[in-house]
């Protein structure tokens, strides 16, 4: 599966919502995504993609939106 997919797959499973035809939705402000719910997103990233994303440097603004997060996670991938 490519990253787009997978990410979308966490997210769905976190949030219990579709968002891939969402990709612009702010998952913060909209209340899908909370702080328990971001803690779990970030730890599940970072064990499907082997990438580091400690929650000491995360800025909510960089990861509200599906499309952000996606675009995160591939450049983290490619560091």
């Amino acid at each position: 599966m490519d990253t787009q997919t997978e990410v979308l797959n966490i997210l769905s499973d976190l949030t219990g919502e579709d968002l891939s035809d969402q990709l612009d939705e702010n998952i913060f402000e909209t209340g899908l995504m909370d702080s328990m719910g971001t803690v779990q997103m970030l730890l599940e990233l970072q064990d499907k993609f082997g990438i580091a994303v400690p929650v000491s440097e995360f800025n909510r603004a960089e990861w509200d939106t599906p499309k952000k997060i996606i675009a995160k996670v591939e450049s983290l991938q490619n560091e």
